[in-house]
């Protein structure tokens, strides 16, 4: 049987500072109150035959509550994540708001083993930061899609509209 797999989209944004990138730090209980290794990349999981490319686009809808930037998109490729589901990235630049976000939601038991089942957001907020702040916030597995999106920035001018692969 096949791992499990996440796809997303990794928006970044150049300003007077240099590039920012857009954040999204994960809802529920077991992230409530921390910072630090917290944030991610808005993505999710798909179940193949469903290709990484949609996902990545459906996922970002779901999540955040509205639809994906326009591109180009720069593909990031995959990372293996510590918990060892795959992940697929591709950034796109785009200078979203924050305010204009209306998280997806899911469900779970929660105290655990208290029977009750509470809503919670997927995520409950996104920001931006420097690839630098970026660093610390990531979950350490997707850290590594801000040191290709840097190695890529330079070419990205060369990369026709549509491409994504």
């Amino acid at each position: 049987m096949a791992g499990r797999r996440s796809a997303g989209l990794l928006l970044y944004r150049r300003g007077a500072d240099g590039v920012e990138v857009l954040l999204a730090h994960m809802g529920g209980p077991l992230w409530a109150g921390r910072d630090t290794a917290a944030w991610s990349v808005p993505k999710g999981e798909y179940v193949p035959p469903e290709e990484a490319w949609d996902a990545a686009l459906r996922e970002f809808e779901e999540e955040l509550g509205i639809p994906p930037p326009e591109g180009p998109y720069v593909p990031l490729g995959e990372a293996r994540q510590p918990s060892r589901k795959v992940v697929t990235v591709w950034a796109v630049e785009s200078d979203l708001d924050p305010e204009r976000i209306v998280p997806g939601g899911f469900e779970m038991e929660w105290p655990r083993g208290s029977g009750e089942i509470r809503s919670f957001p997927e995520i409950d907020r996104v920001a931006w930061f420097s690839p630098e702040e970026a660093g610390e916030r990531l979950v350490r597995g997707q850290r590594v899609f801000l040191e290709r999106l840097a190695d890529r920035l330079p070419d990205e001018a060369d990369r026709l509209p549509d491409e994504k692969d």
